[in-house]
C-alpha cells in the first residue's frame, strides 16, 4: 500500500483569497490549450489569428463551465438541485461533469465557427487535441483534493484517501490523468503530425476518451447518491457509450469518404 501524499489543496492564502491547486490545474489547462490551438492552427492551415485564438478559447471556457455545471446538475444530482435551486450557482463547492462540459464546448464552438465561417471538422480536431492536457491536469487536481477516488483494492499501489474509510483504494484519478491526458494527447497529436483528413482526430477523441472513461469506471467508486445503475453500469459508463459509438461511426464515415476521393 502506498501513502497518500495528503497535499494541502490550498497553495497559499492572501487575506480572504485562497489559491487552490484545483484552480491552478484549470489555469494550466487553459494556458496549454491556448498555445496548442495557436500551434496546431498554423500547422494545419486554420485561418485563426492570436486574437481569434483568444476569442475561441473564451467561448470554450464559458461553454465548459456552464455545460460542466449543468451537466452535473442534470446527470448526477437533479433531485437535490430541484430542492435547492440556488445551489446550482455554487460552483466553488464542486460538482462538474465532463460530458456536460463537452456538450457546452460543442455548443460554444459551433457558435464561434459559424460567426467566423471556419471549417467545422478541422476546428473541432484542433480543439479536442488542445483540450487533452487540461483533462489530465484536472484529474491531478481531483487527486490532490482527495476526491473521486477508486474502489477498494489490494493492489500494491492502493491508497487510503481521507474521508474514504480505512481501506486502500485505486488512485483512479491518476489512471484517468494518464489515459485521458497523456495517452489521449499523444495519439491525437500524432494524427495531426501525419496530417490525416479533417474529422479523424475529433472522432478518435470521442472513441478513445469514451473507451478510457468506460474502462476506468471499473476501478472508480461510483457516486454515492447514484451507485450502480442499469446492468450494474455507472453513470460515467452510460454517458461514455454514445461517445464511443459516435467516434467509431465517424471514423468509418470519414474513411469511406476518403476512399471515394
Amino acid at each position: 500500500m502506498l501513502t497518500y501524499p495528503d497535499i494541502d489543496p490550498v497553495i497559499f492564502e492572501i487575506g480572504p483569497l485562497a489559491v487552490r491547486w484545483y484552480g491552478l490545474m484549470y489555469l494550466l489547462g487553459f494556458a496549454c490549450a491556448y498555445f496548442l490551438i495557436l500551434h496546431l492552427s498554423r500547422r494545419r492551415g486554420l485561418p485563426l489569428s492570436k486574437d481569434g485564438v483568444s476569442d475561441l478559447l473564451f467561448y470554450c471556457v464559458v461553454g465548459v463551465i456552464l455545460g460542466g455545471r449543468l451537466g452535473y446538475v442534470f446527470f448526477y444530482n437533479l433531485s437535490y438541485y430541484l430542492e435547492h435551486p440556488l445551489e446550482i450557482f455554487s460552483v466553488w463547492e464542486g460538482g462538474m461533469s465532463f460530458h456536460g462540459g463537452l456538450l457546452g464546448v460543442v455548443t460554444a464552438a459551433i457558435l464561434f465557427i459559424r460567426r467566423r465561417d471556419l471549417p467545422f471538422l478541422l476546428t473541432a480536431d484542433i480543439l479536442v487535441t488542445s483540450a487533452a492536457p487540461g483533462l489530465g491536469f484536472g484529474r491531478i487536481g481531483n487527486f490532490i483534493n482527495g476526491e473521486l477516488w477508486g474502489r477498494v483494492t489490494d493492489v500494491p499501489w492502493g491508497m487510503v484517501f481521507p474521508g474514504a474509510g480505512p481501506l486502500p483504494r485505486h488512485p483512479s484519478q491518476l489512471y484517468e490523468a494518464l489515459l485521458e491526458g497523456a495517452v489521449l494527447f499523444a495519439v491525437l497529436y500524432g494524427l495531426h503530425r501525419k496530417k490525416v483528413s479533417a474529422g479523424l482526430p475529433l472522432f478518435a477523441f470521442l472513441m478513445l476518451y469514451g473507451g478510457f472513461r468506460f474502462l476506468v469506471e471499473f476501478f472508480r467508486q461510483p457516486d454515492m447518491h447514484l451507485g450502480f445503475l442499469w446492468g450494474g453500469a455507472t453513470m460515467g459508463q452510460l454517458l461514455s457509450v454514445p461517445m464511443v459509438l459516435l467516434g467509431i461511426g465517424g471514423i468509418l464515415w470519414r474513411s469511406q469518404q476518403q476512399r471515394k476521393m
